[in-house]
């Protein structure tokens, strides 16, 4: 056993080593733009010929790569580098995600979502907790991070006081929390916003048509939820029996060590925060009947006279979720005092959208090349040369081959390159219009939901996650000698069966036409 750990410990250096050398993501785009801008400076006059499909109708469209040097062209990426290219990308995606934090921020910042937990978590039989755990790891996506921070290390004191080793309850939270990190019950999460809205914008740059692989309109934070709420039970019952049938036997026979400082009271719920959650769930009763009567009323669907249907209520269902959430997250932080004042709920906002200020970074200069990749035509002729070299290997006739390649693909960049976000500003605008132009059944739905499943599914096996330090000294608080091997050990059962059983869930809604969002 000691020597398969320490091979288990060479390769995760060999991974880190590799990870260490890859810089961080902004500097990665702040290249590529200097990248981009050299090479149109060569190429610049380059035509070549695409299709492209206008209100239905496919024909030719012959493509000019710019010079970005010209004056004309320096002069739009000067004007437009503020408000169009970043501020304004993919209908303003920047401000929808700064929107999402306001109603999450409030829930997280009351207390209300590590009240949900302990709550929930408090009074549950032993055989079910595992199935418990992967599903409110899932769930604490709507926090964002929270769940790294408040149900792993809650995991590991409900099993210390069931007397199980605690790392049982931590690793079933962990592969909910990460490697379920796409799925959910509730549409239009904050990953939603990101995936969809960036989609929408990768596909109508390229002139593809912003529609599902059944001919439907998209809307791109539901474009994916049947998918995700069927993935969500589907991670469940897998993580579970994973935790039961294969975790559980052999941790139960390794010893642990409680720490002197260690409270089981921790995990309890105190009279004030029951109180709160009384609160919290008279707000949302309250905020959910003001969201249905928009729904019904002022935001009802209405078809304009020689239009289409159009449903408000669905293109302002990122608003409408964070109504309710706020309203909780208020009713609770009042009800336990932990908001005392006004100032208090604009405090927890802030704090919120002050944790966004790396994305907001990060966008501006990857929303910046991704435009000036577009405007040149750079973009749409890599995307010409990948559809051209997949064809002439014979791959562009299945989407079933398609569909499992990129998953390959994505899944391994995951191992060495962190960052949901950031992975897809440089996969998807190329991605998203290569397979389509390879297979016209690989739209933007489908592409999307293969990068969600893949990026999600090898979070826990790579030693650059994120949030793996920190995952690690929650463990060592129970085994000190635990490693980063032995996590990565631990976690590539549940690693490869998600992996796995996701990619046969997509490719089985896409075989029997069944849609995977609305």
């Amino acid at each position: 056993m000691k020597n398969q750990n320490s091979g288990e410990t060479k390769k995760v250096s060999l991974i880190e080593r590799i990870g260490s050398k890859i810089p961080d993501p902004v500097i990665i785009f702040i290249g590529l733009f200097a990248i981009v801008m050299i090479l149109t400076a060569f190429m610049g006059g380059t035509e070549f010929i695409t299709k492209q499909v206008v209100e239905g109708v496919e024909s030719d469209h012959v493509n000019t790569i710019k010079n970005m040097f010209e004056t004309e062209n320096l002069r739009w990426l000067f004007d437009n580098m503020i408000l169009t290219n970043w501020l304004a990308y993919a209908s303003g995606i920047l401000g929808t995600i700064l929107v999402v934090m306001f109603g999450i921020g409030i829930a997280e910042e009351s207390g209300l979502f590590s009240a949900l937990i302990r709550k929930v978590g408090g009074n549950i039989p032993e055989r079910l907790l595992p199935y418990l755990l992967v599903f409110l790891g899932i769930m604490s996506n709507l926090a964002s991070d929270a769940g790294y921070i408040i149900l792993i290390p809650l995991a590991g004191l409900l099993y210390l006081g069931l007397k199980k080793n605690p790392l049982i309850g931590m690793f079933a939270a962990f592969a909910g929390v990460s490697a379920g990190f796409s799925a959910n019950l509730i549409p239009a999460t904050i990953i939603d916003v990101i995936i969809g809205q960036n989609a929408e914008g990768f596909a109508k740059s390229a002139n593809i048509p912003f529609k599902g692989y059944l001919g439907q309109d998209l809307n791109p934070y539901t474009m994916h939820y049947y998918f995700m709420l069927a993935s969500t039970f589907m991670l469940v019952l897998l993580g579970g029996f994973i935790t039961n049938r294969f975790i559980k036997p052999k941790f139960e026979k390794i010893s642990y060590t409680v720490p002197e400082d260690m409270a089981l009271s921790d995990f309890g719920i105190t009279e004030t925060e029951k109180k709160g959650l009384r609160w919290a769930g008279i707000g949302f009763v309250l905020s959910l009947a003001f969201v249905v009567f928009l729904a019904m009323g002022p935001l009802a669907p209405y078809t304009p006279e020689g239009g289409s249907k159009v449903t408000p209520y669905l293109n302002n269902i990122i608003i409408l979720i964070t109504i309710v959430f706020f309203t909780s997250g208020v009713f609770y932080g009042y009800a336990t005092k932990n908001f005392k004042k006004s100032q208090d709920v604009i405090t927890a906002m802030s704090k919120q959208i002050g944790s966004m200020g790396y994305t907001i970074v990060l966008t501006f200069f990857s929303y910046n090349f991704l435009a000036v990749l577009t405007y040149t035509g750079l973009g749409t002729y890599i995307t010409y040369l990948g559809a051209k070299a997949l064809e002439a290997i014979g791959a562009s006739s299945s989407a079933t081959l398609l569909i499992i390649g990129f998953i390959f693909i994505t899944a391994i960049i995951n191992l060495f390159v962190g960052g949901l976000t950031s992975k897809w500003f440089l996969l998807g605008p190329v991605f998203v219009p290569m397979l389509y132009q390879a297979n016209p059944n690989m739209t933007p739905d489908v592409v999307a939901a293969a990068y969600r499943l893949a990026d999600s599914s090898t979070n826990i096996i790579t030693p650059l996650m994120t949030y793996a330090g920190v995952i690690l000294v929650y463990m060592r608080k129970y085994k000190k000698e635990f490693s980063v091997g032995d996590l990565i050990a631990a976690m590539f059962p549940y690693s490869m069966s998600f992996l796995v059983a996701w990619t046969l869930l997509l490719l089985g809604f896409i075989g029997f036409g069944i849609p995977l969002g609305f």
